[in-house]
């Protein structure tokens, strides 16, 4: 058995990370897999870049639209196949995600699914795509299970309880902490999907997300939406969780576990 570091870290922009030393982060954290959310690069403007991520293999799935959304993984370990969208890796299946907000590696013994959800919008504008999007998730994780368990990361921009949020009271309602979000939310975790920051630390307050008005991070007024969730079957591999809340660089922090495998 070997020792994994998995992380998680919505970038809010990889140009912009880069600049507030994600570089550095990468390098002290040394993470043998990293999903990265919201990457707002697309192949073109990414090549021009030439990022130094010495080390990793870089696997990128960015957003039709530019500068919008987006997801990539870099990892120090070679997958078996890598698919983009809601697809089996290995499969010829092509399905469109011009969103970038799904990419999955296979490992020997699991797959590692980095997804961006969608956000609601203020208005719920988004709610019912929101809604969808959570179905065919769910959907496809089941499937990947039939073959062997899954790692899944990522900004899935819901608060899930009263617990995940700073202000509960005062965001009932709202995007990401509507009914039908997490009523979602307890519906991943109904189909043996292991919130493993829950499992480590119980109803231990930590948020992954702080809005960027009103001082809020250095008041500490944030929620939890940045989730490692893995299968019933790795539970007993998970040997810790966290959010490492005083990393800047981003108006989210790094999430990650321990996975022993």
């Amino acid at each position: 058995m070997q020792k994994l570091k998995l992380c998680s870290w919505n970038v809010n922009g990889i140009r912009a990370a880069v600049k507030n030393g994600f570089v550095d982060w990468l390098k002290d954290e040394k993470p043998d897999i990293v999903g990265l959310q919201e990457i707002k690069i697309n192949d073109t403007a990414r090549a021009k870049e030439q990022f130094d991520f010495a080390g990793y293999n870089e696997y990128w799935h960015p957003a039709e639209r530019a500068g919008y959304s987006g997801t990539a993984v870099l990892s120090k370990i070679e997958p078996i196949a890598i698919s983009r969208g809601f697809i089996i890796p290995g499969d010829k299946e092509t399905k469109g995600d011009d969103e970038g907000r799904v990419i999955t590696l296979e490992f020997e013994k699991f797959y590692f699914v980095n997804c961006y959800f969608p956000n609601a919008n203020h208005e719920l504008t988004r709610l019912g795509f929101k809604e969808k999007f959570n179905e065919d998730w769910l959907d496809y994780v089941k499937k990947l299970e039939k073959k062997k368990p899954v790692v899944t990361c990522g900004d899935f921009n819901v608060a899930h309880q009263e617990i995940d949020l700073a202000n509960p009271k005062e965001n009932e309602g709202n995007a990401g902490f509507t009914k039908e979000e997490r009523s979602w939310a307890d519906k991943f975790l109904k189909h043996g999907l292991i919130d493993t920051y829950r499992l480590i630390h119980g109803e231990k307050v930590s948020y992954s997300w702080w809005s960027y008005k009103f001082q809020a991070r250095a008041r500490n007024i944030g929620w939890r939406i940045d989730y490692f969730l893995v299968s019933e079957k790795l539970k007993k591999n998970i040997k810790d969780a966290f959010i490492h809340d005083t990393v800047l660089g981003s108006d989210h922090a790094p999430a990650g576990i321990i996975l022993e495998i």
